[in-house]
């Protein structure tokens, strides 16, 4: 045999040798037990209880009263009160401007000697006829006399009253002269100044009181059903029945709080928004520890509507497709649980029936879930 055949040959018989080697001194396979991996999964322990079914809304604060100035009498303006100008405070009764009152002066002059005449010439007409029907008793007046009498003194009455109401109108033009305020308020808008000739109705400024603001506030049609009152209900709500508002506003990053109450409701739906608007009415504080409220002002409103008993709130991750739940029971083994949705808020839902108290509802998301696999919970 020549080397050029031994070569492979040898090779190939060392190979086979070494894999047998392989073969008999393989290391021997000791299979694990197989162990189960448990899922962690969170759980809240639900309570039922009572809760108020609350609507969120926003609106802009607009004033309960507000009223345009304007004088009764004409004239030249000779005083400003330094609170008529724009963002100024007044007190009810406080006088705001002042016309040049010589001319109702005068009037008032005229008026009180007009009185006094037609007074005095009551007074003759009275003694006149008094005289002539004593006379005519007697036989020595006639009954023609008698009546001419009787006629110039309801004349001189009429004078008399005539005279009165021009008086008292006299006097009521002059009060005119100053302009007082109708109420404890703020000054919105003016546009007058001392000097300038203002007449009977011309519009001077705008005024509003600040007792109270108001808020119109969207609320949607089918929200209405958590206010707890009547679907007839428009217009003023009976007292008893207004639902609690609280309004909140930002101010840097300072939030503050105002308590109202929802007194009306609009009697129409608007047509494009599809919203029933309601008015919140808030009462503001006269001290200078509470804080004001500025008309104009976007906020946001919370209204406290009806009570329901027995509910069960839940972190809206809790909830399944077709209004279910996974409950996890006593031996720690997931359950799918139909339940009854009273409301689907932004971060919560309340259940009203489905789920008892002290039972344990998952709230972990799964992607997978098997009808009584067990999970292993931890409590929130």
């Amino acid at each position: 045999m020549n080397k050029k055949t031994l070569y492979p040959v040898v090779v190939l018989v060392a190979g086979l040798f070494l894999a047998f080697l392989l073969t008999i001194n393989k290391p021997e396979l000791v299979p694990e037990p197989y162990e189960h991996i448990i899922p962690a999964v969170r759980v809240v322990r639900v309570e039922a209880a009572a809760e108020y079914l609350s609507i969120g809304s926003q609106g802009t604060v607009q004033p309960r009263s507000q009223s345009e100035l304007i004088p009764e009498v004409t004239g030249r303006v000779v005083w400003i009160s330094p609170s008529l100008v724009n963002g100024g405070g007044f007190r009810d009764g406080d006088v705001l401007l002042r016309i040049d009152d010589a001319d109702y002066l005068t009037l008032v002059a005229r008026s009180e000697a007009a009185l006094m005449r037609s007074e005095s010439e009551y007074r003759h007409a009275s003694d006149e006829l008094k005289r002539l029907a004593s006379l005519n008793k007697r036989k020595l007046a006639s009954e023609q006399q008698l009546d001419d009498a009787r006629q110039a003194a309801q004349v001189k009455e009429a004078n008399l009253n005539e005279a009165k109401a021009n008086l008292e109108q006299a006097r009521r033009d002059l009060s005119r002269t100053e302009l007082r305020a109708p109420f404890d308020g703020l000054v919105r808008s003016e546009h007058v100044d001392v000097g300038q000739f203002v007449t009977r109705g011309q519009s001077i400024g705008t005024v509003y009181a600040t007792d109270y603001v108001e808020v119109r506030l969207p609320i949607s049609a089918d929200q209405l059903g958590y206010l707890g009152l009547p679907f007839s209900t428009r217009g003023q709500i009976p007292a008893p029945q207004r639902p609690p508002v609280t309004v909140a506003a930002d101010f840097g990053t300072t939030r503050l709080l105002w308590e109202g109450q929802l007194v009306r409701l609009e009697a129409q739906i608007d047509e494009q928004s599809r919203m029933v608007y309601g008015v919140a009415r808030l009462r503001l504080e006269d001290d200078d520890e509470s804080p004001l409220l500025p008309v104009g002002m976007f906020v946001q409103a919370d209204i406290r509507g009806r009570k329901v008993e027995q509910v069960i709130r839940l972190p809206r991750s809790a909830m399944r497709d077709d209004n279910q739940v996974l409950v996890v029971d006593s031996e720690n083994r997931l359950h799918f649980r139909q339940i009854s949705l009273l409301r689907l808020e932004h971060d919560d839902i309340l259940v009203s029936s489905g789920l008892k108290s002290g039972e344990l509802v998952c709230i972990s998301p799964m992607q997978t879930v098997v009808e009584g696999m067990l999970v292993k919970p931890v409590i929130e």
